[in-house]
């Protein structure tokens, strides 16, 4: 996400706070919020596959491995 696209965000969540937003920027602020997140949701996946858990008998798993068993 770049910096113009996060400006963007942050000044809708301004106006919407002060003056309210047109049903078009709603949209767009939604729209905007849905790429957010998903990026934010992508980013903490990258994070999570580098982590790593030792268990109790001294083995180390990737995390998604180690809580997929416990389902």
């Amino acid at each position: 996400m770049d910096k113009q696209m996060i400006a963007r965000i942050n000044e809708l969540a301004k106006k919407k706070k002060t003056v309210g937003l047109t049903p078009e920027e709603l949209d767009e602020q939604k729209k905007l919020y849905k790429i957010y997140l998903g990026e934010i949701r992508q980013q903490f996946s990258q994070t999570l596959d580098n982590v790593s858990v030792e268990e109790t008998d001294g083995t180390v798993k990737p995390f998604k491995e180690a809580f997929k068993d416990e389902k």
